[in-house]
C-alpha cells in the first residue's frame, strides 16, 4: 500500500531541511586543543559531517520505504535529495583523506621512535613582524612542530576546509533552488535536457556537468 501523495510543499520542506543540515556541517565548530590548532579549520566539519550524512541517509531510506507515488514532483525531489547526499558524502571523503595526509605530515599519531618532523626548506621566520613571530613560535611549539611546517599544515587545512565549504555551498544552493521550484509548482513533468522549469533537478544537472568536465 502506498502512502498519500505528498504535496509540493511537503517535498520542498524535505529539501529545505536537507539544506539546513548541510549548512550545519559548514558552520560546525569543534573544541581544539592548542596542540592541534593547525588542524582547527577542518575539525568541525570532520566531526559533524558523518552524523549529518547518517541522518540524511536514514531519512532517504524512510522516504524510499514509504513507497511514495511516482509523480514527477516526487521523483524530482528524491533525485535532488539523493544527489545532495552523494555529493556531501564524496566531499567529506575528500576532506577526510586530506586530513589523513596532514596528520602524517605533522607526524601524528606520533611514535616514540619516529623522528620529529623537519622544518620547511628555506623558511624564514624573520620575514614576519615581531608580534607575529612570537605568536607563530608559541603555537608551533605547542603543536610540537617547526614554525614553517606549522604554517604550511595550517594553510593546507584552510585550503581543504575552503574546498569542502565550496562543495557544501553548491549543495545548499541546489537544494534551495529545487525547493523553490517545487513551491512554485513548476515541476509537473521532468525532461532530460535543458534548464527550463521541466528540467532535471539543479543538483543532478550540476553533477552531470562535473562528470562531463572531468571526462
Amino acid at each position: 500500500m502506498t502512502t498519500p501523495t505528498p504535496t509540493h510543499t511537503d517535498l520542498a520542506a524535505w529539501l529545505a531541511e536537507a539544506a539546513e543540515a548541510v549548512s550545519g556541517v559548514v558552520t560546525a565548530e569543534h573544541a581544539t586543543p592548542r596542540s592541534r590548532s593547525h588542524l582547527h579549520p577542518v575539525l568541525g566539519p570532520l566531526t559533524t559531517g558523518p552524523k549529518v550524512i547518517t541522518s540524511l541517509a536514514g531519512r532517504m531510506e524512510d522516504l524510499l520505504d514509504a513507497r511514495l507515488p511516482a509523480t514527477p514532483a516526487t521523483l524530482f525531489a528524491l533525485a535532488s535529495y539523493a544527489s545532495a547526499l552523494g555529493w556531501l558524502t564524496e566531499s567529506l571523503a575528500d576532506l577526510t583523506q586530506a586530513v589523513d595526509c596532514l596528520t602524517v605530515e605533522a607526524g601524528l599519531p606520533s611514535d616514540a621512535t619516529a623522528a620529529a618532523p623537519g622544518e620547511v626548506p628555506d623558511f624564514d621566520l624573520s620575514a614576519y613582524a615581531p608580534q607575529d613571530r612570537q605568536a607563530i613560535t608559541a603555537l608551533a611549539a605547542e603543536a610540537a612542530l617547526p614554525p614553517g611546517l606549522y604554517l604550511q599544515i595550517l594553510g593546507q587545512a584552510l585550503l581543504a576546509s575552503t574546498e569542502f565549504t565550496d562543495a557544501c555551498t553548491e549543495i545548499i544552493s541546489g537544494l534551495t533552488e529545487d525547493a523553490l521550484r517545487l513551491l512554485d509548482e513548476e515541476v509537473s513533468f521532468v525532461r532530460l535536457g535543458g534548464e527550463g522549469p521541466d528540467s532535471l533537478p539543479t543538483l543532478v544537472r550540476s553533477l552531470l556537468a562535473r562528470m562531463e568536465a572531468a571526462s
